[in-house]
């Protein structure tokens, strides 16, 4: 009996040591998951970061050519705004020397003509600096977001 009893033991122990190999084989390859599951998660994060301050950096470009562009604009108009002061100023001179009714009307005419052509000309002007600009401004933009897009819909953040 002591050998039934010897064979019963081994068998004990040998499902005992078979089911503890088991667990430690789990729990190394549970182990192993977590660990890499952490580094595509940290991965992601690094990635995410750099995207992050990529389009933060394109923001800030953005901004600056608006800037510019706002400046550029503002000396146009203030350039255009002296130039028919002094025009206006000329003709008031000239409009005073006018000796007859049909002078003043032919220098007024002309004058109001001039006028009216420089500003079509100024608006146009100022109307493809601002589309200009637009396009400048939107392009860094516009650049982020398509790299964005892409990288994000190929591959997914890890969860």
């Amino acid at each position: 009996m002591s050998d039934k009893f010897a064979a019963a033991t081994k068998s004990i122990e040998d499902a005992v040591s078979t089911a503890k190999q088991n667990l430690e084989g789990l729990v190394k390859a549970q182990q192993e998951q977590v660990e890499k599951a952490s580094a595509q998660i940290l991965k992601s994060y690094d990635e995410l970061s750099v995207l992050t301050k990529g389009n933060v950096d394109a923001v800030v470009k953005s901004g600056t050519i608006v800037a510019k562009g706002a400046e550029e604009a503002g000396k146009q108009v203030a350039a255009f705004t002296q130039s028919s002061l002094e025009k206006s100023v000329s003709t008031g001179k000239a409009l005073l020397a006018v000796k007859t009714i049909q002078e003043l009307i032919e220098l007024q005419s002309a004058f109001a003509k001039a006028s009216f052509d420089a500003l079509v000309s100024e608006s146009s002007k100022l109307q493809e600096l601002s589309v200009k600009i637009a396009n400048e401004a939107l392009a860094p933009i516009s650049e982020r977001v398509t790299l964005t897009v892409d990288t994000l819909s190929k591959k997914p953040l890890a969860a």
